[in-house]
């Protein structure tokens, strides 16, 4: 297989991945995007984690809410727990990196609040231990997974909304978590601020 035949295989496993998802996920898209609407309307905040790619993904979700989407809007209230580096390495060196999330939740979560947890495995310590502090503070959970699910599955409880990747690729896992993403973007907008088609 050349480059040119490797590349066209990659775009065709993302397809494929894409089409299996839009098989199974548009309903709890639909149904974390109607619990994070509530708690916005409620003046509620949604946190966001995640390691690695699920790192910059919870910071790109939380962009497109404090600044914009698709549209000129007002700002909504979203934080990426992943982006101060002084409090994420003071509480991995005095404590423990599984605890970089849940600390930071237990600070500024409150009930009501919304917990977007990223983990392509399902299985990352720090992860888990944010959704058991979201819990808590008597927070929700919308949960991006892939694989099996993980160890996180077992944790949510029936408020919370798990979005499983029907995929074992975590590339192809990080490709569709960034089109739920934008989903749930354009769900908050359309249902905030009305449609635009």
């Amino acid at each position: 297989m050349n480059s040119i035949e490797r590349i066209n295989h990659l775009f065709e496993q993302s397809i494929k991945t894409k089409q299996l998802a839009a098989e199974v996920l548009p309903p709890l898209i639909d149904a974390a995007g109607q619990l994070m609407v509530s708690a916005l309307l409620e003046e509620k905040k949604i946190l966001c984690c995640g390691n690695g790619g699920s790192a910059g993904d919870s910071q790109h979700f939380s962009s497109e809410l404090l600044n914009r989407f698709e549209r000129e809007r007002p700002s909504l209230p979203a934080i990426a727990l992943t982006t101060d580096t002084s409090t994420l390495t003071s509480i991995a060196n005095d404590y423990s990196y599984n605890e970089v999330f849940s600390k930071q939740i237990r600070a500024l979560g409150n009930a009501g609040d919304i917990l977007l947890a990223i983990s392509t495995s399902g299985n990352s310590a720090n992860v888990i231990q944010g959704i058991q502090a979201a819990h808590d503070r008597e927070m929700k959970v919308v949960a991006l997974t892939g694989k099996d699910g993980g160890n996180m599955t077992s944790l949510l409880s029936q408020d919370d909304i798990e979005i499983r990747v029907p995929s074992t690729s975590t590339a192809r896992i990080q490709e569709v978590h960034l089109l739920a993403i934008h989903s749930l973007c354009d769900y908050i907008d359309r249902s905030l601020f009305g449609p635009t088609d």
